[in-house]
C-alpha cells in the first residue's frame, strides 16, 4: 500500500472503522427497546447487497456509555490519546458521534475480498473529511446525484498487483458508506429502492432472533471460516456448519450467546461433544486454582436438533476478581526488591 493510500484511509475513511471495530471486538452494548419498532434488524440492512454471506451490528453509542466500558477505561494503558488524534484529524468524536453500525461480507470465494461493505450512522463533517481526503491524495466523483471519496490507487506490495478501489459517500443525513467502490455504487442504487439483504429470507430468519442485542454477527459459516484463514488441524476436526449467530449484551457485566446450525443432527451431537471437551479441558487446567475460576466465565452448553448454542456471561463478581487481582499484582510488583544496576 502506497504511503498516500494509508494516510487517505488513516485519516479520513478508517476511523470509521475504529466504531465497528469496538463493537465487534469488546462485544458488549445495550440496544434501546423498541429502536427498530416492527422491522427486523436496523433500517441500515436496506443498503446491504441481497447475497451477503455475513452481516453484523454495533450499538457503538451504547458500547461507549455503557458501565463496563467505564470499568475496562481505568486499566493502565487505557488514554484518550487516539480518540483525541482521529478528532483532530477528521471532527470525528468516535464516542459521541458515532451511533451504529452495519457490516456485510460477501460469500466465499475469488471475489471476496472485495465485496465487503460497512455503513456507519452518527454525526460528520462532511466538508472537514472530504478536504482531509483531497489533500492525502484522495479524489471525488459524482454517482447519481451522491458525492463518492475515492482513495489513491494501491499496490498490494511485492506483486504489485492492484487492489480494488475503496471509497466513501454519504448516503443520507448522517449515514456513510464505506468499501470497494463497486459495493459503494451498489449501495448508492439501494438507496433509491431495490434488491437487498432484506429479501435474503434465510439470512433474515437469523437477524429476527437478534431483537434487544446490542452486537450480532449473523450469517454463512463457510464465509467466516474462509475469511477467519482457520488453522488446517483446526478445521479438520470442525464438524460441517451452515449457519452461525453470535450476539451480546451488558448491563454492569457481559452475556454473550453463540449459535451454530449443523448440517444434521448427528454434526450437531460432534459439535457438542468438542464444545464438553474444551469445557472439561478449562476446568481441569483450573482446578485448585479458585483464584483463577473466579475470574473464568461459566459457558452453558444447550441447543437441540441441529442447534448447539453456547453462552456465557462476565459478572460484576468476576470483574472485581479481576481488579483485586491486579492491585495484589502491582502491591507485589512494588513490595520486590530492585535489582542493582549494573
Amino acid at each position: 500500500m502506497t504511503a498516500k493510500t494509508r494516510y487517505f484511509l488513516v485519516g479520513s475513511v478508517m476511523v470509521l472503522i475504529v466504531g465497528l471495530s469496538i463493537g465487534l471486538v469488546a462485544f458488549y452494548g445495550g440496544m434501546p427497546s423498541g429502536l427498530f419498532s416492527g422491522q427486523s434488524g436496523p433500517a441500515e440492512l436496506k443498503y446491504l447487497p441481497g447475497d451477503a454471506a455475513v452481516v453484523a451490528y454495533a450499538n457503538v453509542r451504547d458500547v461507549m456509555n455503557s458501565e463496563l466500558r467505564q470499568r475496562l477505561r481505568r486499566f493502565e494503558g487505557v488514554t484518550d490519546e487516539g480518540r483525541s488524534e482521529f478528532k483532530t484529524q477528521t471532527g470525528i468524536d468516535i464516542e459521541q458521534d458515532i451511533d451504529h453500525v452495519v457490516a456485510c461480507m460477501g460469500t466465499p470465494g475469488a471475489q471476496a475480498e472485495r465485496s465487503g461493505l460497512v455503513v456507519v450512522t452518527g454525526r460528520f463533517d462532511a466538508t472537514r473529511i472530504e478536504a482531509l481526503a483531497l489533500q492525502h491524495g484522495g479524489r471525488t466523483e459524482q454517482y447519481k446525484g451522491k458525492r463518492l471519496l475515492l482513495a489513491p490507487d494501491a499496490k498490494s506490495g511485492a506483486d504489485e498487483h492492484p487492489h480494488a478501489e475503496m471509497a466513501m459517500a454519504f448516503l443520507g443525513s448522517g449515514v456513510v458508506a464505506m468499501g470497494t467502490a463497486d459495493m459503494v455504487r451498489r449501495a448508492v442504487d439501494r438507496a433509491a429502492g431495490g434488491s437487498s439483504v432484506q429479501g435474503n429470507a434465510e439470512l433474515m430468519r437469523l437477524v429476527g432472533e437478534m431483537s434487544g442485542q446490542s452486537m450480532w454477527a449473523v450469517g454463512r459459516f463457510d464465509a467466516l471460516s474462509a475469511q477467519a484463514t482457520l488453522p488446517a488441524e483446526v478445521t479438520e476436526r470442525i464438524p460441517p456448519i451452515s449457519w452461525f449467530s453470535a450476539s451480546g449484551r451488558v448491563n454492569g457485566g457481559l452475556s454473550a450467546v453463540v449459535k451454530a446450525e449443523a448440517k444434521d443432527e448427528q454434526a450437531a451431537d460432534n459439535l457438542r461433544d468438542i464444545v464438553r471437551g474444551f469445557v472439561a479441558l478449562a476446568k481441569m487446567q483450573t482446578s485448585g486454582k479458585p483464584g483463577i475460576q473466579k475470574m473464568l466465565p461459566d459457558v452453558q452448553l444447550s441447543g437441540d436438533g441441529k442447534e448447539v448454542a453456547i453462552s456465557f456471561a462476565v459478572t460484576n463478581e468476576m470483574l472485581d476478581a479481576f481488579e483485586a487481582a491486579r492491585a495484589m499484582g502491582d502491591q507485589i510488583k512494588k513490595l520486590e526488591p530492585h535489582a542493582p544496576k549494573q
